[in-house]
């Protein structure tokens, strides 16, 4: 089963106690997303760069993508599938804020 165009770059060697500490920081960050969406606060602002490059950082466990590569991850996050669809249930918009964000990060940092 593949879960998106990048998944067959993921080879999971991790430990069950690695992949709950993966999870909770996910889980975290999205949590931070989530919250500044909710402020107001705009995807370009600095705060919000910030959480992706703590994003970008986290991917960097698993793969090294390229902009362009980046970007199409995120946009998984707005087209159907299990990731937007989790976005959208911890807030509606989530996963175009987040996309947004990665988008402008990436325009300027890789």
């Amino acid at each position: 089963m593949k879960f998106g165009i990048h998944s067959e770059q993921y080879q999971n060697k991790h430990s069950k106690e690695e992949e709950q500490k993966f999870t909770q920081v996910f889980g975290e960050l999205t949590s931070e997303f989530a919250s500044k969406m909710a402020e107001g606060v705009l995807a370009g602002d600095e705060s919000v760069q910030a959480l992706v490059k703590q994003h970008y950082d986290f991917i960097l466990q698993f793969w090294t993508p390229t902009k362009e590569a980046y970007k199409s991850l995120a946009m998984s996050y707005i087209l159907p599938s299990s990731y937007r669809d989790h976005y959208e249930e911890i807030a509606k918009g989530l996963g175009k804020f987040h996309y947004d964000a990665v988008c402008i990060w990436a325009d300027k940092n890789l």
